[in-house]
């Protein structure tokens, strides 16, 4: 199998080529390392079947030879970013998208597009199934990542429909773990890198509001299964284990023994107040369902993030 992984060398992407490559995929990664970092990807340079291209996806995709397989993940995802870039992200997820789909009816080859729950925006059924179509502000801040990835769902379904081209869509829901970048705004590296700074840990609003959590590992196993099945419409990837925001930032400083306080800031505009995938469409379809305990995957992503701010097993900060 010949497969192009867009914003290969993200978080999720470099994570995703690993697996593919272990699979016995030839892989190109494509990335125009915005928000990626070849340091995801530098330990893949040198493989066999393993090349990067630098590119915006946004721009005509070039690719010589076949493809079997394109996935789609080319996107600012955490809020941070997005808010920093919110054209760059409306033309990945709208711009982008088609240019891949073009190269998939091109190359006649499976294409798998990376969704996100935020689809759903701030939903008013709980847990969310893949047949609610959420409740979204397109005008708000976070309507330029909600409504780019709604748009790249639209033009999936349209090239299935009217190209005939062998098309999946993963809603992926909150995921964690070795790769992601301490500031990238998100609840995970927000809370262990203030934890592990020995910083206050900021809780946005009164921190009820509820998120659930899936280990990187899980997560590209599910993508996986997607990619490999006979199931077009969208599928929810992701943890149902639910908890509230204040209780993740309690699990955080136990792991970490941080004796941190815990402060609070205004909850952003439309920020969900729940969040938790229905996962029984996965598990009929797919077989799959996560696997890794939250203080396992903590634990994982901690000694990730303890080396990016040179800290040892002591809690010492080491000097360079």
């Amino acid at each position: 199998m010949r497969t192009l992984v867009t914003g290969g060398a993200g978080f999720l992407g470099s994570h995703l080529c690993e697996r593919l490559i272990q699979e016995g995929h030839h892989v190109i990664c494509m990335d125009n390392l915005i928000t990626g970092d070849l340091n995801n990807v530098a330990h893949l340079f040198g493989h066999e079947r393993f090349r990067f291209i630098k590119h915006d996806v946004t721009e005509y995709i070039f690719v010589e030879g076949k493809l079997d397989t394109i996935l789609h993940f080319a996107s600012p995802a955490s809020p941070i970013d997005y808010l920093e870039l919110p054209i760059q992200t409306l033309k990945v997820g709208s711009l982008g998208t088609h240019k891949a789909l073009g190269l998939a009816k091109e190359k006649k080859a499976r294409f798998l597009l990376a969704s996100t729950s935020e689809v759903y925006g701030d939903p008013l059924v709980h847990p969310q199934p893949e047949e609610y179509f959420g409740n979204v502000s397109p005008i708000g801040p976070r309507g330029v990542y909600d409504e780019a990835k709604r748009f790249a769902e639209a033009m999936v379904m349209a090239y299935r429909r009217y190209h005939g081209v062998d098309t999946r869509i993963a809603r992926i829901f909150n995921t964690y773990g070795p790769r992601m970048r301490l500031h990238d705004g998100r609840v995970v590296p927000g809370f262990l890198g203030q934890a592990l700074r020995g910083e206050d840990l900021t809780v946005f609003g009164d921190g009820s509001q509820t998120r659930s959590f899936c280990y990187v590992s899980d997560l590209i196993d599910g993508i996986y299964r997607l990619l490999l099945s006979q199931e077009t419409d969208p599928v929810n990837i992701g943890n149902p284990a639910e908890m509230t925001v204040l209780e993740f930032a309690q699990v955080i400083m136990r792991i970490t023994g941080s004796k941190s306080r815990i402060v609070y800031r205004s909850l952003p505009q439309d920020d969900p107040k729940v969040r938790q995938p229905d996962i029984s469409k996965a598990k009929r379809i797919l077989g799959w369902e996560p696997k890794v305990p939250l203080e396992e995957g903590i634990r994982e992503t901690m000694k990730f993030f303890k080396q990016q701010l040179n800290i040892n097993d002591r809690g010492v900060a080491q000097p360079g």
